[in-house]
C-alpha cells in the first residue's frame, strides 16, 4: 500500500534449527526473512551450524569459558530486537542441538533471551507440520523470559508445499503466513519504539529467587 506509514527500524535474527543442508525448515526460515524485509524489517540470517556447541558442561564453562557457538548466538541475539526460529520436530520435541545452544546461552549475564520477542515456525512432511515440537520449544524460552508470539506457524506436508519461487503454493496459506509474520513485526515495533505498549511479564513458579535458580533478571 502506497499510503502505509513507514516502519520504525526493527532488527530480526532469523534461522533454522536444522543442520541438514536441504532442510524444509531452512526454506521456511528464508521465506520468513524475505517477508520481514518486504515489510520494512532488517534481517540477520543465521544457520544452526553457527550456533552449534558441545554438550553443556558447567565444569567446562568454568574452566574454559563459553564455546564459540554460544558466544556467537549471544552476540546475534543481543544485536537483534527479536528472533524467528523455524524448528523441525524430533520425537515430538525440539532438536537437541537447539536445546543445547539455548542451555549454554542461558548461562550468560545479562541473560539475552529475557524480554526479547520470539516467533516460532516449523515445517514437516507430516500432517502435524512439526507443531508438537514448537510447544516443547516454548517452555524453555518462556522460562527464560522471552516473549514468544502466541500464533505459531506449522507447515504440514512441507515437502510439497513450496512453489518454484520458495513461497507457499497454497495462496490462502501463504497469505496466512504473511499475516502472522507482519503481526509479529507490529508487536515488536510497538514494544521497541512505543513505551506505552511495553510491558514485562514473569511467571512465578513458587521458587524462592536465588543465584542458583534465577534465570530471569
Amino acid at each position: 500500500m502506497t499510503d502505509q506509514v513507514p516502519r520504525q527500524l526493527v532488527r530480526f535474527l532469523v534461522f533454522s534449527a536444522s543442520l541438514r543442508r536441504d532442510s524444509l525448515n531452512s526454506r521456511l526460515a528464508e521465506l520468513a526473512a524475505r517477508t520481514i524485509e518486504a515489510n520494512g524489517g532488517k534481517v540477520d540470517r543465521a544457520t544452526m551450524r553457527e550456533f552449534d556447541v558441545p554438550s553443556y558442561d558447567q565444569d567446562a564453562q568454568e574452566q574454559a569459558g563459553f564455546p564459540l557457538g554460544a558466544q556467537e548466538f549471544r552476540r546475534r541475539l543481543e544485536t537483534s530486537d527479536a528472533f524467528v526460529i523455524s524448528s523441525p520436530e524430533y520425537n515430538f520435541s525440539m532438536p537437541g542441538v537447539l536445546k543445547n545452544a539455548i542451555d549454554w546461552v542461558s548461562r550468560y549475564r545479562p541473560q539475552p533471551f529475557n524480554e526479547r520477542h520470539g516467533m516460532l515456525l516449523s515445517a514437516s512432511p507430516s500432517m502435524a507440520g512439526g507443531n508438537r515440537g514448537l510447544w516443547a520449544l516454548r517452555v524453555p524460552l518462556e522460562h527464560l523470559g522471552a516473549r514468544v508470539y502466541p500464533d505459531m506457524f506449522s507447515l504440514a506436508q512441507a515437502h510439497q508445499a513450496f512453489d518454484g519461487d520458495g513461497r507457499i503454493a497454497d495462496r490462502q496459506l501463504q497469505e496466512w503466513f504473511e499475516r502472522n509474520v507482519v503481526g509479529f513485526m507490529d508487536l515488536v515495533e510497538a514494544a521497541k519504539h512505543y513505551v506505552c505498549a511495553k510491558t514485562a511479564w514473569i511467571e512465578f513458579l513458587g521458587e524462592r529467587p536465588d543465584p542458583a535458580t534465577r534465570r530471569v533478571e
